[in-house]
Formats: structure tokens, sequence, C-alpha cells
């Protein structure tokens, strides 16, 4: 396909018995001396061919002419065996209907579809999920950062191998194989839901304050829920393997089929597209934990004790992942030093690897800040994650390729626009300290009850003879403060049929007037659930982290952009391996696995069962935990900015008569 701009990528030429036509592409690597023993026609090809090329005025390129000593069966040879170029199909079957998809539009068509299912599962499904497995499996927030990072680990052992191997194979198969592996990664991630067993809510007792009650006993040391950690990372292992190709061979490719100019817009579409799967995954997997995780129950959603159906739109994606196989299968093949020297191009990797670190560690933890910062419910606070994450990092995507495109930057001034909005990006971080809530009171953790007890135990004179069970975390607000059950409010009596459920004749609850019937008064002094927060903080918090997110992604597609114009062409495969094993090595594999120990620093409540073990973490120190990201992220965007700047101060232009798209610097 030509245009008056360039000539796009020979994998969607027809086929045409027209060979002499299509060498105009061929690597500009091949000998003169090939052709012609005649030293002095050598030497005048050799001239002419070193004399920089004039702007094409028309459409139609310069065509070389026929080699005197190659007979056309011989450049038929040549020219199919270096490209294997063709219609679309498989082997002799080529149906005419399929031929309208093989253009760059159409495979970029389909890499998107690919993209958005990756998207779907690995940021969005799993990320939302993680607050749900933690409770359902037992697990504390640094084993679910494990399992986030397990999906980077996979990425980082196959990208070198990958990309060396799939850059001089066939890249559309390479992406069947993805969609492949994607699939199993996300039916593999389900299966604990169906070997685990039903979900119990626990044992029957009261909730209320009953004397010589609600005892237990410890009946295992260790729980085998816990052990389906294994599944879990074993699903995103598989994961990672499908993801390698899509975004190591499938942008090369991309960059190969499309003029220069056109490349930018290309995989900024292409990357934008990976963005929308996180925001169908938020959205989708918001809806999914509305729905109880086995068959109906009496739960309620705003028990704690709630678990959602998470796993059903894992399903979902492994039907899609497996049915874009096929089409992949039918493009058609397409062939297009040392980079570990090439100092612009690791500093542009380093930086980009740091900007990781924080975007996967927020993108796995968001809704867990929101909901405990801002005390929302875990799908709410899912969907909002996901309404500031998803449209701020697509609109980003797209406002860096466009600008790029738009302005036609050079690749200096693409560094320097990534730059530019890495710095907003950084000023803006500071939203955490300004934006966040204290805790709302709590009685035996940041409250005494009523001037009795002790800060850091549940335990006091009001409800020690209760028989509390620090198992069961079933919160009520009483008199603005939060207790941690309506036992341990010292609550004696209920009234069941009320949503929510409400409690009265609280011991440990000041009360003004002994409640005797529920029948005289529809007085209360505790109602289910968490105390409304007053902090009035989280439309600002959105707004400004939306902004930041804007800025932080309008960066990606610049430095990828960047990243491919100061290698070889014949190592831009290559190139994307090296950075997504650093960027996975460096960013996405500790990001989660930090944030999540970071987080675990904060907790001043945690879920301790009737043998002594500890699980989850119920209550965290919001402050704390803001002051601890807010470290993070200046940190990083510091590292990110100074690997930049660098990158700029070292790259040198390609003299003018060189073409860009292939400098080596």
């Amino acid at each position: 396909m030509k245009s008056a701009k360039g000539i796009d990528n020979l994998a969607f030429v027809p086929s045409s018995p027209d060979i002499l036509r299509r060498l105009s592409a061929l690597p500009s690597e091949i000998e003169i001396s090939a052709f012609s023993s005649d030293p002095q026609k050598e030497n005048s090809q050799t001239q002419e061919l070193q004399k920089p090329q004039e702007p094409q005025k028309s459409p139609e390129p310069s065509l070389p002419s026929a080699p005197p000593n190659v007979s056309e069966e011989q450049l038929r040879s040549l020219s199919l065996s270096e490209f294997e170029e063709g219609p679309c199909g498989w082997r002799n079957f080529h149906p005419q209907c399929l031929q309208r998809f093989n253009t760059p539009r159409g495979f970029l068509l389909h890499y998107c579809l690919l993209a958005v299912t990756q998207g779907i599962v690995v940021n969005g499904l799993v990320n939302i999920s993680i607050s749900t497995i933690e409770k359902r499996y037992e697990m504390k927030s640094s084993l679910t950062g494990l399992i986030s990072s397990s999906y980077d680990i996979s990425f980082c052992l196959l990208s070198l191998f990958v990309s060396f191997f799939g850059e001089r194979g066939h890249k559309p198969r390479w992406l069947a194989f993805a969609a492949f592996m994607i699939g199993l990664g996300a039916l593999v991630f389900s299966l604990p839901q169906f070997f685990s067993g039903k979900y119990k809510v626990g044992s029957l007792f009261k909730d209320t304050c009953v004397t010589a009650s609600n005892s237990t006993s410890c009946t295992s040391s260790t729980s085998s829920l816990s052990n389906y950690l294994y599944v879990f990372i074993l699903g995103q292992l598989l994961l990672g393997a499908g993801g390698t190709p899509l975004y190591t061979l499938g942008t090369a490719f991309l960059d190969d089929s499309v003029p220069t100019h056109k490349s930018s817009l290309y995989i900024g579409t292409g990357y934008a597209m990976s963005i929308l799967g996180p925001a169908i995954g938020y959205v989708l997997g918001g809806q999914l934990l509305t729905m109880y995780i086995d068959a109906a129950t009496d739960v309620t959603e705003d028990d704690p004790r709630w678990l959602g159906a998470w796993w059903i739109g894992f399903l979902l994606s492994w039907i899609f992942a497996w049915s874009l196989i096929i089409p992949f299968s039918c493009f058609p093949k397409h062939l297009p030093g040392n980079l570990m020297k090439n100092a612009v191009f690791m500093c542009l990797v380093l930086s980009t690897s740091s900007e990781a670190l924080i975007t996967t560690g927020f993108a796995t933890f968001l809704p867990k800040f929101i909901e405990n910062q801002f005390g929302l419910t875990s799908s709410f606070a899912a969907t909002l994650g996901g309404a500031v994450l998803i449209p701020g990092a697509a609109l980003g995507q797209i406002l860096g390729g466009f600008l790029v495109s738009k302005f036609k930057m050079t690749c200096k001034n693409t560094m320097k626009f990534a730059l530019f909005t890495s710095g907003v990006a950084f000023t803006l971080s500071f939203v955490f300290i300004y934006a966040n809530c204290e805790n709302e009171p709590f009685a035996g953790v940041s409250e005494s009850y009523n001037g009795t007890g002790e800060l850091g135990s549940l335990i006091a004179p009001c409800n020690a003879n209760c028989n509390c069970l620090r198992s069961y975390y079933y919160p009520v607000c009483g008199d603005g403060v939060q207790y941690f059950s309506p036992c341990f409010a010292g609550c004696s009596n209920t009234v069941s049929h009320r949503k929510p459920k409400v409690y009265y004749n609280c011991s440990c609850i000041e009360r003004k007037t002994e409640i005797t019937s529920t029948a005289e008064t529809l007085g209360f002094e505790a109602k289910a659930g968490k105390c409304e927060t007053h902090c009035a903080n989280l439309p600002i918090f959105l707004c400004i982290f939306f902004i930041i997110i804007i800025f932080t992604f309008m960066a990606s597609t610049p430095i990828t952009v960047s990243i491919l114009r100061c290698v070889n062409h014949r190592q831009r495969s290559l190139a994307l391996g090296i950075q997504f094993m650093f960027l996975r090595l460096l960013g996405t594999i500790p990001g989660p696995i930090i944030f999540g120990f970071t987080i675990d620093s904060t907790c001043i409540l945690w879920d301790i069962n009737d043998c002594g073990i500890k699980g989850a973490c119920w209550i965290y120190d919001n402050i704390k935990m803001a002051h601890m990201l807010v470290a993070i992220s200046v940190t990083c965007k510091v590292i990110t900015m100074f690997f930049n700047g660098f990158a700029i101060l070292l790259y040198r232009p390609p003299p003018p008569a060189t073409d860009v798209s292939f400098h080596n610097e």
C-alpha cells in the first residue's frame, strides 16, 4: 500500500506478479555486487544510493531497475523468502471476505481487541478482586501484591526470548499464541473458586452481648485456603506469557506496518485501547462484586463478610481471548549494534521502569486506598477507582500520541515533551498529603470506651462479660464512634427486620434513656455498618488524581516512539523486549509488592482468627498510608525525570540526509 508520505508494510501489499515493483522496499543491506560484476557500474550505483533522496512529490516511489544478472524467478524467490507476503488465510485457503482485513487497520483492530481483553483481566479484574481474594483466601496485602507481580515476573523472564525469536518469526501467529495464553491464564485464575468449596460466612451465633455464649475452639492451626496462592500465581504467569508477544512483537509489527509519520498515531491508538480493557474490567468487576460469590444468601452487601462473584469475569475473558486465536493466525508473515551500550536508549528504559513502579502499584491498590480513606464499600471504591484510572490513562495515551503526530515532533522534542508531562504529574503528586481523611473514632483502637479500657485493646469493662469473638468483624456505629461488632459495643437487643440492622441497650454506648420495647419507640443506639465519614475531600482527590493520571500517561507513547527512533530498525523488537524486561524487573514486579508491604505497615487492626493466626487487615492508619504513598510517588517521579532529562542531554540528532526512523544513536 502506497501513500504520498511513505510506504506501508509489505505484508499488506496484495500478491502480484510484479516482483520488480515490490523490490523497491527490499533492505538496503543487500550488496550491489550480488547484482553486478562490473566494478565501475558498482561504484556508480553505490554513489547513487549514497545521495540524499529528495522528498517524494508523487504517490508512486521511484523504482529500481532490474538487475541484469538475476532472473525474474530468482527475484520472486528472493522477495517471497524475505517477506513471505501474501493474502490473508491459511495455506491454500484464502477466503475473499478476509482480504478486507489484510491491512494495517485490520491488524490494528484485532490487536486492539486482544489488548482490551488482556487489560480486562490483568489490569481490571485482578486489581478489583484483590480485596475479595484477601478475605476469601486469608491473605495479607503483601501476598496479593506478589500475585499481582507474578504477571510481570513472567513478562520479564520471557521478553528477551520472545522478542529475539519472534522478530525472525511469524509475528501475527505469535499473537495467536498470546491470545491462547491469555485465555488459559484467565481460566486458571478462576479455578480456586471451583475447588475451594463453598464460602462459609462463619458459624451461627448471636452478634449481641450474651454471657456464657459465642465460644468457639480452635480446630485447625493452619488453613489450606492460603495454598491457592500458587494457583493465582500460575494464572498470572500464564497471563504474562500471553502479554509478552502482545506488547513487544505487536507494537513492533504496527511500527513496521505504517509510514513513519503515522507510527505514533497507530501505537498510541493501540496503547489507548489497552487502557480501555481495564475500564471495562473495573466496571464489569464492580458490578459482579455486587453479586454474592456463591448461591443466594441472607448476608447483605454492607456486611463485612460479604464477598462478590469475582470469578465470573475471568471465565468471560477466557472465552473471548480464545475467540481471537483464529483471526491472528490468518495474517501473513512480515520480517522487517548492541543495545545495552546505547545510553539514550537505556536512560529512556530506566525512566519508564520508575514510572511503571508507581502506576502498577496504584492500579493494584487504588480501590483499596479509596475504600479505607473515605469509608466506601469495595464495589463502589472499585468503580470510582476505575472511573479515574481508566479514562485518565486512555485520554493521556491518546493525547500523547496525537500531539507527537500533530506537531511532527523530532526525537529530541518528543523526549522534552515527556519530561514536561512528568514534571506536571510530579507537582500534583502531593495531593495525597492534603486530600486524605483522618480515621473515624474506633472504640479500642483510636478511641476509648467512654474513658474506660486501654487503646489497642477491644476489651473494656463494659463488654468484658460478653464473651465477644475477635474473629467476627461486623462493625456498628453508635454515637459517632465505630465498634468492632455489636457484641463489643455491649448491645444486648436488636431489631432484625430493619435495614440496616439496628441495636439498642448497648452498655458501651452512652445512652440517655433505657429502651425497653421496640414497639414503644423507634430509637436505637447503634446501627450496622461503618460510621459515615465527615471528610469531604473525595471529589478533590478524584479530580486531581485524574489530572495526574492524564499527564503520567501522556508520556507513555512519546517515550515508546523515542525508543523506536534511537535504535536500528532491525533491533526494534529486541529493543522493546529489553525495555519491557527492565520495566518489569525494576518497575511492575516490585511495584505491587512494595505497595503491599507499605500498606500492611500502616495496619492498626488485623483480622485474627480463633487460632490466633493473622489474616487480612481491617483498619488502616489513613494519614500514615497517605504519607507513605506520596513518598513512594515523589521518589519515583524524581528518578523518572532525572533519566528522561539525561537522555535529552545525551541525544544527538542524525545527519540531515539520514532517515530518522532508521537512526542508530
